[in-house]
């Protein structure tokens, strides 16, 4: 559950620096555009003052340029850097520049002018010598609506006017921060409560598949032996011997499924021939090697069964190639399906079953070093050898309930540890 509540938390906080900059960069982008839009405003303003008579004065064969001048003289303000008026063919007639910013100006004409020929309003913002310029290109209206020439003004943004906004920027950052902190302060213990249904949910339904996977296997192991406890040992063997192995948790998953259901397929196998005491004979044994594709088959008819599958289908392989069905050999046997082939027949030697006496634990291990290499893997064995002794005695002649609560332990910590409600 601690898991679940950093990764909801660090989820949130990502969630939060992003709206915050998202709310931040659009208060910014659009203050900036309302600035530019008062700015080109003004000088619409200025090309709509311009009277007929200049109008005509404009697109005049002989510009008269006094009257031109004195047309700009009202147009000319404090943070105006140029004023261009252009006739309706583009040709500049006229360019007054405030002295006091001729380099901005030396900046500006290396950009080419783009007229607006759509009647509508062209500008661009620039920075120049660490200052904010904006160039807007309107179009001069006749008294028919018709583009009678063009009027540039370039203007300096305020720098007061930019530092309010980042003031006004900074203000709503803050507001925005608080406001999403909040919110995510209020959802935080409703998605809690949400995830812990789910969680709830998953943990239900992983529950039920594993007892079924139990009661399968269980099933199959009365058949074969009068008691289920054996898939209960060579579980807990097989887990200590993986862990010692240094196979991943996934790994371990896949091999308690395995463990549980190792000889599913022996539900298709006779009682004649499953429980006979005697040795099989060999036609008797072709018979019972088919439980392997039996139990395949079985696994077939389920997505979260196939985890077992490499026990199910590879559990007597032998590490010398001889074994059954296919014929794998060293490496080429999954490694589930080795580690699993030795604690089951090491728990086999000894325990009792309906037609033997267990073995001994010194003679039961004795076999496992003489097939080490043929019939299993020999770092394996060493393994197995390392963690067996111990974990022989405490469940070997433990009562079955005890057996069950150390797999149930091993369980619980493999498939729900991170599953906690």
């Amino acid at each position: 559950m601690l898991n679940i509540h950093r990764l909801l938390l660090q989820r949130l906080l990502a969630s939060w620096v992003l709206i915050s900059l998202a709310v931040g960069g659009t208060v910014y982008y659009f203050g900036i555009e309302k600035i530019d839009d008062q700015l080109v405003d003004i000088v619409s303003a200025e090309s709509a003052h311009i009277s007929e008579t200049h109008i005509s004065i404009i697109n005049d064969p002989v510009v008269d340029l006094p009257a031109l001048g004195k047309m700009t003289d009202g147009v000319m303000r404090e943070n105006f850097v140029v004023v261009e008026i252009y006739n309706r063919s583009g040709e500049k007639l006229l360019e007054r520049v405030n002295p006091r910013f001729e380099t901005i100006e030396q900046h500006l004409k290396q950009y080419t002018h783009v007229f607006p020929r759509d009647g509508g309003v062209k500008y661009d913002r620039f920075q120049v010598d660490g200052q904010n310029v904006l160039q807007a290109l309107v179009p001069i209206k006749d008294h028919a609506g018709a583009t009678a020439g063009f009027l540039e003004g370039v203007f300096i943004i305020d720098p007061e006017i930019l530092a309010r906004l980042r003031q006004d920027l900074a203000v709503t950052l803050l507001i925005a921060l608080c406001t999403v902190l909040v919110t995510t302060l209020v959802l935080y213990p409703v998605i809690i409560s949400l995830n812990r249904n789910v969680i709830k949910f998953t943990r239900d339904l992983l529950k039920g598949n594993i007892e079924l996977m139990e009661v399968l296997g269980s099933a199959i192991a009365k058949r074969d032996s009068d008691t289920n406890i054996h898939n209960y040992r060579v579980s807990i063997y097989a887990v200590r011997l993986a862990e010692a192995a240094g196979l991943s948790k996934e790994q371990i998953l896949n091999l308690i499924a395995g463990a549980f259901l190792h000889d599913v397929g022996k539900i298709g196998i006779s009682d004649s021939i499953l429980l006979k005491p005697a040795k099989l004979s060999e036609e008797e044994f072709a018979v019972m090697k088919t439980h392997v594709t039996l139990g395949v088959d079985i696994l077939t008819k389920s997505n979260w069964l196939q985890s077992a599958r490499d026990v199910v289908e590879f559990h007597h392989e032998k590490f010398n190639g001889k074994g059954y069905m296919r014929g794998y050999k060293g490496e080429e046997i999954p490694i589930n399906a080795r580690v699993f082939a030795i604690v089951d027949v090491f728990d086999a030697l000894t325990s009792k079953r309906p037609y033997k006496e267990p073995m001994p634990f010194d003679e039961a291990m004795a076999i496992l070093r003489r097939d080490s290499g043929s019939h299993f893997d020999p770092r394996l064995i060493v393994a197995f050898e390392g963690i067996v002794e111990p974990l022989y005695r405490q469940i070997s002649a433990a009562p079955d309930e005890v057996v069950e609560k150390k797999l149930q332990a091993l369980i619980e910590r493999y498939f729900f540890a991170d599953k906690a409600v």
